[in-house]
């Protein structure tokens, strides 16, 4: 068996409004949107990330994103306002973002 990349599909109050967070400030693309379902997508290189729209309380979504180039990474992201990039014990080197909804993408690279 081989398998490939995992699309998470991270909980949102409105697949556009999320769509637009991450197209203006993470450089992320729109690839579409299903009204009647309620869910979209976004992507950036091999990284793709469904947004399923929800009503009511939910708890945000946890992503984990390998970086190849992590510092330009993150300065390519600065408008999502990133949190300080750490060289973490465990051999990451890593930072967050949290989308507008409270879904947190940690960036990361072994190493």
């Amino acid at each position: 068996m081989k398998l490939d990349f995992a699309v998470p599909a991270l909980p949102v109050r409105s697949v556009p409004a999320a769509q637009a967070f991450y197209v203006e400030k993470m450089g992320f693309t729109a690839n579409w949107h299903h009204d009647e379902g309620r869910i979209g997508a976004v992507s950036h290189g091999r990284c793709a990330l469904f947004l399923r729209e929800v009503d009511g309380p939910f708890t945000p979504g946890v992503v984990w994103i390998f970086a190849e180039d992590i510092d330009a990474t993150h300065a390519e992201i600065a408008a999502a306002d990133p949190s300080a990039l750490q060289t973490m014990p465990y051999g990451l080197r890593q930072f967050t973002v949290t989308d507008p909804d409270g879904n947190q993408l940690h960036f990361h690279h072994d190493l």
